[in-house]
């Protein structure tokens, strides 16, 4: 399916020069592009203004690796992440009646953005992100009650970026930052 002109003509952001010179890095790391190549379409990249710009220097890479997007998923009970999980770059999480507890402190996480859709029915959240990350929660509907989360000033730049969409039903999500 090729992309429809005006999504081709939208500007682009930071993020999404972020993700597509992640991609680059990647097909570099795996052998698809040589080191020049690579430093050329960085460059293609960098100076992109629209999504139609960034489609050259993406066009021959391999497809994303369906890794990058996980699922977990509970009807009860709780659902919990911590210490050193590799966070993928999109993570879905449903609960219709549990506790969902998602600790990033310690975890592993590759991707300069990252993205948690959260379907939490009646249970709460609790999600723990690194002291340097900046959390966004626009795309978050709540129920009841709000989302309880101040943001913090990162301690030192280039801390990775957690938007957290979704819908939180009668439950409450509490967002804090890592102490260390």
């Amino acid at each position: 399916m090729s992309p429809r002109s005006e999504d081709l003509a939208r500007l682009v952001g930071d993020d999404d020069r972020d993700t597509a010179a992640q991609r680059l890095r990647d097909a570099y790391a795996t052998g698809h592009l040589t080191h020049e190549e690579m430093e050329e379409r960085l460059d293609q990249v960098l100076t992109a203004r629209t999504h139609g710009d960034l489609a050259a220097p993406l066009a021959s890479l391999p497809d994303e690796d369906a890794g990058t997007t996980s699922t977990i998923g509970a009807a009860t009970g709780r659902i919990k992440r911590r210490g050193a999980w590799r966070v993928p770059r999109s993570l879905k999480v449903e609960s219709a009646f549990g506790k969902v507890r998602l600790d990033l402190s310690k975890a592993i996480i590759e991707h300069p953005v990252v993205d948690i859709e959260l379907q939490v029915g009646t249970g709460r959240a609790k999600i723990t992100v690194p002291r340097d990350a900046i959390v966004e929660l626009d795309g978050l509907h709540t129920g009841l009650k709000d989302a309880r989360y101040t943001p913090r000033r990162p301690a030192r730049p280039g801390g990775p970026k957690i938007r957290i969409t979704g819908t939180m039903g009668l439950g409450r999500l509490k967002i804090n930052h890592a102490r260390r």
